[in-house]
């Protein structure tokens, strides 16, 4: 009998193994295009919806457009509705009815939508040597130093006595002022400079410079205090004690932009994570007549822990697809226990500047596609998900099957630190689910990068995760 001829080790290692390969050499010019176009949409989501408010409004009118209705616990639905649950206008469920309904469970993306930012403290406005000034208290991880010297945007709402609501933006429209946090200039900075990088600048040190010209009355106390209430009341007709009662959230003013000669980068505020949130927006409302009930959640409070009424630690999705399993005569936890789910959350992308914070062969490059985490949590995988070998390899064949390009990779060193997403909250619901998203550079930072095409693989991982038969 004769003997096989033996193979060469190039076709053993394009049999066996698996190297990693820059996404342009993997993907037509055609998708390229399409990931270009796609983000063009993205872009003016970045620029559009730079808070949680703002994100679920759009998202919501993007829904009814779409022919999204507000659910009905009451009601009855068929295969192929379309309904959305408001969740105090800070969190949003969207759910397209399955074929099957729930029997066999949902599939779930779940993205979150708020952002590192400076918060107002409840009483803010002051003013110190001649100048008027707002205190802030800093919202979720951040580098206290990268937020001073940049212009500032303000975003929120404010409450006034009588219950109104009053809208606040200044600083995103042609001609709008901006604001911002002074730094010491260098001439003068010796005893800064002594300080460690983190210590540098304190929470209190966070102050936001808003006026300098005072009331035009001498006799007048806090005159440049006062000139700043009174320009606020002449156009949002509020007092200082509305402030008490206001979600006010300074955010850089920067928007979002094309990077590099190629373009084929963005720059933007805010990219944690409305790099996925938009793509699992997106990708439910291009859903139609799928096998399992689909659901895209968009939370809040993610980035300081998940915690409150409209962050996935409380019960509201839970509630959201109990109602939706009850109306059709299931029962919630069973319908849980038989669900999946894709928590859209960001990755770190490897840099090449910080190449010891990171173990190269277990990291998310930019171009390399959608990035696969099976685990988050810090070191010894402290507080994370770690998705069963089972559901990696459903997510692997998924995006295979429909020429999505992905990677695998940890948030860093082992023993370099870590962070966390939603995942582990859902799976508390025995769900199953694994972390998926998009890989940034400069992340939490006031200015974030990512490309084009891991975005738009974004979009096509997680629809092809709502279409999967």
């Amino acid at each position: 009998m004769a003997k096989k001829a033996a193979k060469s080790a190039k076709d053993l290692s394009e049999a066996l193994l698996n190297p990693r390969k820059n996404g342009f050499f993997k993907v037509s010019e055609e998708k390229l295009e399409k990931a270009d176009k796609f983000c063009e949409g993205y872009k003016a989501f970045l620029d559009s919806a730079k808070t949680e408010r703002e994100s679920v409004e759009y998202a919501v009118k993007a829904a009814e457009k779409h022919g999204f209705v507000p659910f009905d616990p009451a009601h009855k639905y068929a295969p192929g509705d379309k309904v959305y649950a408001n969740n105090r206008g800070k969190a949003l469920c969207l759910a397209v009815i399955g074929k099957e309904g729930c029997r066999n469970g949902v599939r779930i993306a779940a993205a979150h939508i708020d952002n590192p930012r400076l918060d107002l403290k409840p009483i803010p406005l002051y003013e110190s040597s001649e100048m008027a000034y707002l205190k802030t208290h800093y919202y979720g991880g951040i580098k206290k130093y990268q937020w001073t010297a940049i212009p500032l945007a303000m975003h929120g709402v404010v409450i006034k006595r009588d219950g109104t609501c009053v809208n606040v933006c200044v600083g995103e429209e042609p001609g709008d002022p901006h604001f911002t946090i002074t730094d010491i200039l260098p001439h003068l900075g010796a005893d800064q400079a002594k300080k460690t990088l983190g210590g540098a600048f304190t929470g209190e040190d966070l102050n936001i410079l808003v006026g300098s010209r005072p009331v035009r009355d001498e006799e007048a106390k806090e005159g440049y205090k006062l000139n700043v209430m009174r320009l606020l009341n002449e156009k949002y007709g509020i007092v200082e004690a509305d402030l008490i009662s206001a979600e006010i959230e300074f955010v850089p003013a920067f928007k979002a932009t094309d990077i590099g000669f190629d373009r084929s980068l963005i720059g933007a505020y805010g990219h944690d994570d409305r790099v996925c949130a938009y793509p699992a927006l997106e990708a439910i409302l291009a859903c139609k007549n799928p096998v399992q009930t689909v659901v895209t959640v968009l939370a809040d409070k993610e980035e300081v822990g998940s915690d409150g009424n409209t962050g996935l630690n409380s019960e509201f999705m839970r509630y959201f697809i109990a109602d939706l399993a009850e109306a059709e005569g299931e029962v919630p936890r069973h319908v849980l226990s038989k669900s999946a789910c894709i928590s859209a959350d960001v990755t770190a992308a490897y840099d090449p500047h910080y190449a010891s914070a990171y173990e190269a062969q277990n990291s998310c490059y930019i171009n390399g596609g959608l990035g696969i985490a099976k685990y988050t949590g810090s070191r010894g995988k402290g507080g994370t998900n770690d998705a069963n070998a089972e559901f990696v390899g459903r997510i692997r064949r998924t995006f295979d099957d429909a020429d999505v390009l992905w990677q695998i990779g940890e948030l860093g060193k082992v023993d370099q630190g870590g962070g966390g997403t939603v995942a582990k909250f859902i799976a508390n619901l025995n769900v199953d689910v694994i972390d998926v998203g998009v890989p940034v550079l400069s992340m939490h930072a006031p200015f974030e990068v990512v490309s084009k095409l891991d975005v738009y693989m974004a979009y096509k991982g997680f629809k092809a995760f709502f279409e999967e038969k």
